[in-house]
């Protein structure tokens, strides 16, 4: 087959993959407020077409090995008791968060690769922290948009058939996943709450970032953290966010967590990224912002996705945190497939 022929065929593939994640992706309908206009959330990035062109022409990555070839970690138990907690970090933002007795992971992502095909989008450079078919039974999910590798439909397919979690994600999110064949799930909007079977509430907080799966879907569903109801303390998990004063609003609304996971990757370039990705400055500066008793970084070292070095988030963050004694052994990077079990 010729290069234009084989240029030909994966464009219409492309299409065709498009075409079908198209049918549910219509976005969210419902009333006015001060963050939706009627057809379209309210945007935190800076990325218009002048400046990806720029960003494009002008790109200096830093260096990503092509694959670590990393051992997976322990199996993790099958639940931890009343008061205790323990998380376990996969890669990405992808954390096993075991809480009095029920079991979260926040955005899973199993694949080799995340985008609108198993041969498209960004690879991984290494293996999950945790093998699928060592997970516990899993009770929520927490989905916090609609970005391939934040919403990866295979791994969710996988986790229906397994566990049939409960989904907890933002408006229009969960009716694109109806649309897909979930029957369990929770749409919230910002500061809006789901209780479980426990008594445990749920609600979503407010952070700065965007949506979109396709190029004519763009922030018609919402993006949102969340913070989970704990018996000694909530666990806040920030999804993707930029920097701002949500995360002092969710500590005056929620109450300061036990736990904090936030992002700290893909930060790079700041032009581009500071809108809507933190850098670990801003992390360790949320981090105090929330009253977090203890937190660990995601976002880092799995799926090449901005301009930041695969080891630079973290390099950065270990500056950071020598040069502030109040977070250190607080927040602190766990490792891939390493669990932590918080005071």
């Amino acid at each position: 087959m010729g290069a234009l022929s084989l240029d030909l065929l994966l464009a219409v593939l492309f299409s065709v993959v498009l075409a079908v994640d198209a049918r549910a992706a219509s976005g969210y309908r419902g009333p006015k407020s001060d963050h939706f206009d009627g057809k379209r959330f309210t945007e935190y990035r800076a990325m218009k077409a002048g400046t990806i062109f720029k960003w494009m022409w002008t790109r200096k990555p830093g260096p990503w090995k092509p694959w670590r070839d990393v051992p997976p970690g322990p199996k993790p138990p099958c639940k931890v008791g009343e008061g205790d907690l323990r998380v376990t970090f996969v890669g990405h933002a992808t954390v096993l968060v075991q809480m009095d007795g029920l079991n979260f992971l926040t955005d899973p992502v199993w694949s080799d690769r995340v985008g609108p095909a198993s041969w498209l989008g960004p690879g991984r450079v290494r293996p999950p922290g945790i093998r699928f078919e060592e997970l516990p039974p899993i009770d929520v999910v927490l989905l916090s948009h609609n970005h391939y590798d934040h919403l990866d439909l295979p791994t969710l397919r996988r986790l229906q058939v397994s566990s049939n979690p409960l989904i907890v994600t933002g408006l229009g999110v969960g009716s694109f996943l109806k649309a897909k064949g979930f029957g369990r799930v929770a749409e919230l909007d910002w500061w809006q709450s789901v209780t479980l079977a426990t008594g445990r509430k749920i609600t979503a907080a407010e952070v700065r970032h965007f949506s979109g799966r396709l190029p004519w879907d763009q922030n018609r569903t919402i993006w949102v953290g969340f913070m989970v109801e704990g018996s000694r303390g909530g666990v806040y998990f920030g999804g993707d966010t930029g920097y701002g004063p949500h995360f002092k609003a969710t500590r005056e609304k929620l109450g300061s967590p036990r736990f904090a996971i936030l992002p700290i990757g893909a930060y790079l370039p700041a032009y581009i990224m500071a809108p809507v990705h933190l850098n670990p400055i801003e992390a360790v500066q949320a981090f105090h912002d929330l009253g977090a008793a203890h937190g660990c970084p995601v976002h880092f070292g799995t799926f090449r996705v901005a301009d930041d070095g695969e080891d630079e988030p973290v390099e950065l963050l270990g500056k950071v945190i020598s040069g502030d004694p109040a977070v250190a052994g607080r927040f602190r990077v766990v490792g891939f497939g390493e669990g932590w079990d918080v005071p």
